[in-house]
């Protein structure tokens, strides 16, 4: 019996999602995150696997993983101890980065300190030029200097990130290799082996990133594979990747930038495989779980790309799902600052103590807390019964703030939603002006443990009318690892300009990405034979300063005309400025290559339709808009293709709850999902 098991591991829940390849049935769980041990969650997760499904670890053929261990490490700053080598003279370059303030309305805001300080950064006499010749030799004397300082500064790994690595590597690799030699055992990473891309900060910056989570993040991989092992799993563990693919947990111990964004970009995965097969043409996946919430843009089905995403307060220049961090999640804690106002977060009670209601020794008000007070959570089951809500504990603790406020509990409750939600509004004003787009023309489809929770409150602050609440939204995370697709991106910087003496060269480097890709390929599946691949160039007329990913077709690399090459970019240029100049000269920067291979993707399975309206399991008492409501309990299982609901209600189901406000109506759709609209 086939199974592909998919796990997510978050802050506070990890999740899982199994798929039966025979009869394409999903089965879900969620069990409590252990942070503390790695691995350990994973165990526990199979025993009730076990226990509820009757699915043993010798079923399972392919097992794929989302975590955020790397992105935790970087916001709480808990990762490697780091030094960092440059070019000498070019030792401030994460102090200068681009000269930009974090926030261009602050005249006080600050730029954050970088992950290596400047007293941790040592200059090395060499000099490569940018066209890739040596101008000076790398000095040995004052690498191994550099050394000496490494260890009085108590530096557990390096990062080596040299003028023009992105055009020729050797100098970089000729330090690594004497400070291996000066320095037995330590970590030493080369920007040029991490992502070779032009502009020294953009290329340091990443590098510095991904040696400061490396050695964590492999040790992380190597306790779970473990782990795997012990419950009897056989199956080579594959990892997620930052854009949005999968690769084999080896190649994620020697290349974790590449997954540090694995856990935000699987929820985007699942939601554009919901979306698609929903006939979601445009639609704002918001994925909010313990920490955070996260919103990403899909069309037609597919998610958006880019580059420069941030983790915590530092962009990282690989690709990636695009994925913007909006708000808080359900454990982020309530407060009042100095001046005696409500804020929310960032600060999150995590797995442990958790919330409050949970009874694990949380103190503090959160996010779920509130919404136990409002009366939505604590009706049914919660977290496949590994949670008991105490609701006397969440009453007591929200009574301390509301006894502050000089406001009663209730109120206080709904204010800490709204402040939560604020925020989340001011966070999609960035989107909006990033993308050009109107949010109320989308969709939303909320998922994680508290999405649908607070789906309705996000969308009515928004304007947007549609709400899809997918069938398993709160594990929807591992769902989109386990129908991941093997993908891996490369890239190649090239410099010239593009004409007829440069179009051989442009050919010759396209077909020695995919040389490497293919190559690649077939050491994550053995044959490559089934992928597919998508070149494109970074293009720019020459005299800009940056430049336009552009989409590129192979033919276009035979012969000697030039004009799809210059006819895609022209287009490109228009589509995005408004304008193109059909005289300029056109650079080509830099060439990226993505491979990848599809996975089996499972149809979503229709449900028992009913001409009958639903019928709640019970009536409870909520507060929302200010007043209390006898609102409808319905449980989602026993709901039906073609039936129809309102608000106020509260649907309850294993992984998450639902609320619906005042003034929305439901249907369920022929796949169980929930379709909410706004009524007057």
């Amino acid at each position: 019996m086939g199974m592909r098991i998919g796990v997510d591991i978050g802050g506070s829940f990890a999740d899982f999602a199994v798929l039966n390849d025979a009869t394409g049935e999903l089965k879900t769980l969620k069990v409590f995150s252990r942070p503390d041990s790695p691995g350990s969650e994973v165990l526990r997760g199979m025993e009730q696997l076990g226990e509820r499904y009757g699915i043993a670890p010798r079923d399972v053929d392919y097992f794929t993983h989302g975590t955020t261990v790397g992105v935790n490490a970087v916001v709480q700053r808990k990762g490697l101890r780091l030094g960092l080598i440059t070019t000498r003279h070019f030792e401030d370059v994460l102090d200068i980065a681009r000269l930009k303030g974090p926030d261009m309305y602050n005249l006080l805001s600050k730029r954050p300190v970088p992950l290596v300080p400047r007293e941790r950064v040592f200059g090395v006499v060499e000099r490569m030029t940018a066209d890739g010749t040596v101008e000076t030799p790398v000095d040995e004397a004052s690498v191994l200097k550099a050394c000496d300082a490494l260890r009085r500064a108590g530096c557990e790994g390096v990062v080596v990130s040299l003028l023009h690595a992105y055009r020729n590597s050797a100098h970089e690799h000729q330090v690594k290799a004497i400070i291996e030699a000066a320095m037995p055992g330590l970590f030493v990473s080369c920007s040029s082996d991490v992502w070779p891309i032009i502009r020294e900060y953009e290329r340091t910056s990443t590098a510095v990133i991904g040696g400061y989570v490396q050695p964590k993040v492999s040790h992380y991989l190597t306790s779970l594979q473990r782990a795997l092992i012990e419950t009897g799993i056989t199956a080579d563990m594959k990892v997620t990747k930052s854009n949005g693919g999968v690769m084999s947990a080896e190649a994620g111990k020697t290349n974790c930038v590449q997954m540090i964004l694995s856990g935000t970009a699987s929820g985007v995965i699942g939601a554009a495989y919901v979306a698609r097969q929903s006939g979601l043409k445009r639609c704002m996946s918001l994925d909010i779980g313990g920490t955070t919430a996260d919103v990403a843009l899909i069309v037609d089905g597919e998610p958006q790309y880019a580059s420069g995403e941030y983790i915590g307060d530092f962009q990282i220049h690989i690709p990636s799902v695009s994925v913007s961090s909006i708000g808080d999640g359900g454990g982020s804690i309530a407060w009042l600052d100095d001046f005696g106002v409500l804020k929310v977060g960032p600060e999150s009670a995590g797995s442990n103590p958790g919330p409050v209601c949970y009874g694990r020794g949380g103190t503090r008000a959160t996010i779920t807390d509130a919404f136990v007070v409002l009366g939505v959570i604590g009706n049914a089951s919660l977290g496949y019964n590994s949670v008991k809500v105490d609701h006397d504990a969440a009453h007591r603790a929200l009574e301390v703030l509301a006894h502050r406020l000089g406001s009663d509990v209730y109120k206080t409750a709904e204010a800490i939603v709204n402040v939560a939600v604020s925020g989340m509004y001011a966070g999609v004003s960035r989107i909006v002006s990033r993308f050009g787009i109107d949010p109320r023309t989308f969709s939303l489809l909320p998922f994680g443990g508290a999405g649908p929770m607070l789906a309705c409150y996000f969308a009515r602050a928004i304007g947007m009318e549609e709400i899809l609440v997918p069938m398993a939204p709160g594990v929807l995370s591992a769902l989109g690892g386990l129908i991941a697709d093997t993908r891996n991106d490369f890239v190649k910087t090239t410099y010239y300009d593009l004409d007829a003496a440069s179009l051989a060269t442009l050919g010759d480097d396209v077909r020695a990405l995919d040389h490497a890709a293919q190559e690649w390929m077939t050491g994550q599946i053995g044959d490559a034979s089934s992928a597919t691949v998508a070149i494109s160039a970074d293009m720019r007329y020459k005299g800009q300063s940056f430049e336009i990913d552009t989409p590129l077709h192979f033919d276009w690399l035979t012969g000697d005309d030039l004009t799809p090459l210059k006819e895609a970019f022209h287009r490109e240029h228009e589509r995005l400025y408004g304008h193109r100049d059909a005289s300029a000269k056109i650079q080509v920067v830099a060439l990226r290559l993505v491979i990848t291979a599809a996975t089996p993707k499972p149809a979503l399975q229709m449900v028992e339709a009913s001409a009958q309206p639903p019928v709640p399991t019970g009536t409870i008492r909520v507060f929302m808009d200010g007043e209390f409501h006898d609102a409808a309990l319905y449980h989602r299982s026993a709901l039906k293709a073609g039936q129809q609901l309102d608000g106020p209600a509260v649907i309850a189901q294993d992984d998450c709850t639902t609320s619906v406000l005042p003034h929305y109506r439901g249907r369920v759709d022929a796949y169980g999902n929930l379709v909410f609209t706004h009524i007057n």
